[in-house]
């Protein structure tokens, strides 16, 4: 099995990617639905996390037309078929890595991310949900919609397959490259915790695509 590098995997499959989404992946479509309705009632600005094409925009732009959104992603093709479709909208489109972006401080009233984060391991994703919850202005919200499993097994499986085939193509483990290691809905929980998010839980699921919501707390 040949993985392929990230952006390069979402480039070559951005002209079907909406389709796909939202007619092959179970509980995506409703997924999309249901995380702009568990948005603050007074958001005003949000980050997107892995923005791609912008499915879930397609809905929050619905409830709030007015909202100012800062999308990152690796792949400029999806960032041009967002723009495309939200041209009068307040978007600031970021081709680049979320690992690398800097969030600011306090700035959001909520940051998004939707079936993006089910490719990285661990701790990158807890130093990721630190800067986060960092970014997040106190009574901030995260919600995170991602492929997640239940059982631990299965996650340790996907997290070996993609070491062995990571060695196999000499692939160093801080490049992105595209493999699916979801993680079980007990251990993302426990890593927004350990990036101190205070009130943590999963609020929907639909087959493997779950919705946790990571509330930081007004001090």
């Amino acid at each position: 099995m040949m993985i392929e590098k990230m952006s390069d995997f979402f480039t070559a499959r951005a002209d079907g990617y909406d389709a796909h989404m939202l007619n092959d992946v179970e509980g995506c479509k409703d997924g999309y639905v249901k995380m702009a309705e568990l948005l603050p009632d007074a958001v005003t600005n949000i980050l997107d996390l892995g923005c791609g094409t912008g499915l879930e925009l397609d809905e929050i732009f619905k409830i709030y037309p007015n909202i100012k959104v800062i999308g990152v992603d690796l792949t400029k093709a999806m960032l041009d078929r967002l723009k495309q479709k939200h041209p009068d909208k307040d978007l600031t489109l970021i081709n680049a890595s979320y690992f690398n972006y800097n969030f600011g401080i306090e700035k959001f009233d909520a940051i998004i991310s939707f079936q993006t984060m089910h490719h990285f391991p661990h701790d990158k994703k807890i130093e990721l949900y630190s800067r986060v919850y960092s970014a997040l202005k106190p009574g901030g919200r995260y919600i995170e919609c991602d492929y997640m499993l239940i059982e631990q097994k299965d996650e340790d499986f996907l997290f070996k397959e993609n070491e062995r085939i990571r060695k196999e193509q000499n692939i160093s483990d801080d490049e992105f490259y595209h493999f699916d290691t979801p993680c079980t809905i007990s251990n993302q929980i426990e890593m927004l915790r350990k990036a101190r998010f205070e009130k943590v839980e999963m609020v929907w699921r639909v087959e493997n695509t779950t919705i946790i919501v990571a509330d930081k707390t007004i001090i």
